[in-house]
């Protein structure tokens, strides 16, 4: 999607914004979906499930950019750097961090770390995208609203026993899930969100193969039983390919500081699995929580309001007579 010069940025029309959020609520959604899904594959060899997971998301990619016409543009420079960058925090070293940390500490830990993530991005998103003389500042908004979120993720989620290095593994979890959004900042403009995710899950594959050989070895593969692959296959098709093209798309629309506060979905949707799954209703810790995520959620996305004409009574310059400044006014995939 892009912003044409001839018409209003997304944050002055309401029916837009909401098109440019949707993507990125129904890819958190799926992210949450993955929390059952992936447990079953708590005793898979890891690095070998993970490296066939990606490989399949990334001919996936290709393939359904292929039939959609969709023009991959080979990274340069210091693209390499990002997006090898996004594939080494947000692919491989998160799921190592999630991974260990369980060993160390209750899952909720590790969720709330995880959930934290719209603060980080809410504050550092914005510097990211900064263009030109007049950079991007945190919104005031966005920094009130994440704290919020993140409560009512807290909530969702509750909290669990650790020791430090179950701290650890969980602050870790968090700065790769930070960095899976920030690092593709500076690629977004010219790669998109077909781009972004194709090349960060291709590398994300290589990376993962590499430790199946040098660390299980690929003969660990064949314990992997077919209820398990087909695990690996919904993560590959739905939290990958399709949860990533999603996500970066909401980011190129809106930026990644209000897109962060879409992050308070995935907890919402994990609960609402577990329970359709037969974890059993919710507790009433869990429907305060989820009252508190969109009540953080409605604060911080609400619509802008426009620009008001001068003083004088001169119109305002229309949208045509104006440059973009940042990355949420440009164009967007």
């Amino acid at each position: 999607m892009s912003t044409s010069p001839h018409t209003p940025p997304p944050t002055e029309t309401p029916p837009g914004q909401l098109r440019d959020l949707a993507p990125g609520i129904v890819g958190m959604a799926l992210v949450g979906s993955s929390v059952t899904v992936s447990r079953s594959l708590v005793d898979a060899p890891l690095f070998g499930v993970q490296a066939a997971r990606y490989a399949v998301a990334a001919l996936l990619l290709f393939g359904l950019a292929r039939a959609a016409r969709v023009r991959i543009t080979a990274p340069r420079g210091r693209e390499w750097l990002w997006l090898a960058g996004v594939a080494a925090t947000g692919l491989v070293l998160f799921n190592v961090a999630v991974v260990r940390g369980v060993a160390h500490a209750e899952p909720a830990v590790i969720a709330v770390a995880v959930a934290s993530v719209p603060v980080l991005l809410g504050v550092i998103g914005p510097l990211l995208e900064g263009r030109g003389p007049r950079p991007s500042r945190p919104s005031r908004r966005v920094l009130l609203a994440a704290p919020v979120v993140v409560a009512g993720a807290v909530l969702v989620e509750g909290t669990g026993r650790t020791d430090a290095a179950g701290i650890g593994w969980a602050a870790l979890a968090l700065g790769c899930e930070a960095g899976f959004t920030l690092l593709a900042v500076p690629v977004l403009r010219r790669h998109g969100a077909w781009g972004v995710s194709l090349h960060a899950v291709w590398m994300g594959a290589a990376m993962f193969a590499v430790l199946t050989v040098c660390v299980e070895g690929p003969a660990e593969l064949v314990s992997v039983s077919p209820r398990q692959w087909a695990a690996a296959g919904y993560l590959a098709v739905m939290v990958t390919a399709v949860a990533f093209l999603l996500w970066y798309r909401t980011v190129a629309a809106v930026g990644s500081g209000r897109a962060g506060l879409l992050t308070g979905v995935a907890p919402l949707a994990a609960a609402g699995a577990g329970a359709a799954t037969g974890g059993g209703v919710p507790g009433p810790a869990v429907w305060l929580g989820l009252a508190v995520v969109i009540a953080g959620l409605a604060a911080g996305l609400r619509p802008e309001r426009g620009p008001g004409p001068p003083p004088g009574g001169r119109p305002s310059p229309t949208p045509a007579a104006r440059k973009p400044r940042n990355a949420h006014e440009t164009a967007a995939p």
